[in-house]
């Protein structure tokens, strides 16, 4: 696979530690992404992980024409900077449109192509064009090896790349993770990063918008850590049934702590038996 530090070496991206891009869903204010970040931040350098603070300014693909949003591009990339000068710490944020691509890369350092985007070319091409870092959320709809494409659409322009899975839609507002969708995904020779709360995500749960079960996000971030995984993606708030996107599935921020700790070591362990394989010549 290749090596994150050699792809990223502006941003630390290293394959000995772990990688967290988390925060809350969408931005509703300063506050809230303040004091989230705050408590990452501190608890990501405790731990020696890699953090990237994620809030999105606009959540274009609700299922009610009604539902809140966010932000929007102006007031959130403002959040978004006071952030990142404050806390010191990259950003990671959506991009929908083509044209958002460039004044948001004067603000974030990694532009996440949301899933039912990640076969647009224009937009693909937009956020490589801007020589940041780009996530790529597969489709819930696209098998692993179908990520290709996309990712044939950036390397023209560049090979910071992050593909990030998030579920398979099975017909009935229930995603599965397949987690051989991983070790597929890993092939295509690109950091992988498993996305541990839009994956217990229910689209459509509560008819107008989505439903999910956060219960369910640390098993399986367990289980992806135990395969292999280069980070993991989690919507984090102080208050996550208030949250005005993904209430269901966003994690607790005063709960977040073991379960980071529980992810380090899980990545930890995993990484010294791929060197053992590695050594025996058996990987």
């Amino acid at each position: 696979m290749t090596k994150i530090s050699t792809i990223f070496p502006d941003y630390q991206f290293r394959d000995d530690r772990l990688t967290l891009l988390a925060g809350p869903c969408a931005i509703e204010s300063y506050e809230t992404c303040a004091q989230v970040a705050e408590t990452l931040k501190e608890i990501t350098d405790d731990l020696n992980i890699n953090y990237v603070f994620k809030s999105s300014f606009d959540k274009g693909n609700r299922s009610s024409g009604d539902s809140k949003r966010g932000a929007g591009l102006e007031n959130g990339l403002a959040i978004l900077r006071r952030i990142k000068e404050t806390y010191h710490v990259p950003i990671v944020t959506d991009v929908h449109e083509s044209y958002q691509c460039a004044p948001v890369a004067e603000v974030a350092d990694v532009l996440q192509i949301p899933a039912f985007l990640s076969r647009q070319t224009d937009l693909l091409v937009a956020a490589a064009a801007t020589s940041r870092v780009v996530n790529i959320k597969k489709a819930q709809f696209m098998a692993p090896g179908d990520m290709q494409g996309a990712v044939d659409k950036v390397t023209p322009f560049s090979n910071k790349i992050l593909l990030t899975e998030r579920g398979t839609m099975f017909g009935y507002h229930q995603l599965v993770v397949d987690m051989t969708s991983l070790i597929q995904l890993r092939e295509i020779g690109f950091p992988v990063i498993f996305d541990a709360t839009h994956s217990v995500q229910v689209p459509g749960g509560h008819g107008s918008h989505s439903g999910g079960n956060r219960d369910f996000a640390f098993p399986l971030m367990r289980a992806a850590l135990t395969i292999g995984v280069d980070g993991i993606f989690a919507e984090v708030h102080p208050d996550p049934p208030s949250a005005i996107s993904d209430a269901d599935n966003q994690l607790y921020l005063n709960k977040i702590k073991p379960i980071l700790t529980t992810a380090v070591k899980l990545f930890d362990e995993n990484r010294q038996q791929k060197e053992e394989l590695v050594q025996d010549g058996l990987l």
